[in-house]
């Protein structure tokens, strides 16, 4: 899955000095971080700060949720994922 942090701070109005200013960090690192391998850390205070969910950060291959099905929750990232899921709770009784 790739990124797309700057897309979506576009779309919320923020540039990222103005989102490097509201976080409390220096706008050189968070822009490296961001072009780089960003920590789980980073994304969650980038989602936290400008409203979004972590996961409207990511491209998805065109599917992305997650299903409780029979008491355990689970995350589709792809297709693959999807058939994985439902070939095991077809399988759980």
């Amino acid at each position: 899955m790739s990124l797309r942090i700057k897309e979506v701070l576009k779309e919320k109005g923020y540039t990222i000095q103005s989102l490097s200013e509201v976080m409390g960090v220096n706008r050189v690192s968070l822009t490296n971080s961001i072009n780089g391998n960003p920590t789980v850390e980073t994304l969650e205070k980038i989602a936290s700060t400008i409203g979004v969910d972590i996961s409207e950060l990511f491209i998805s291959d065109g599917i992305m949720g997650i299903i409780r099905a029979k008491g355990i929750t689970y995350e589709i990232n792809s297709i693959e994922d999807l058939k994985k899921i439902l070939a095991e709770i077809e399988s759980v009784k």
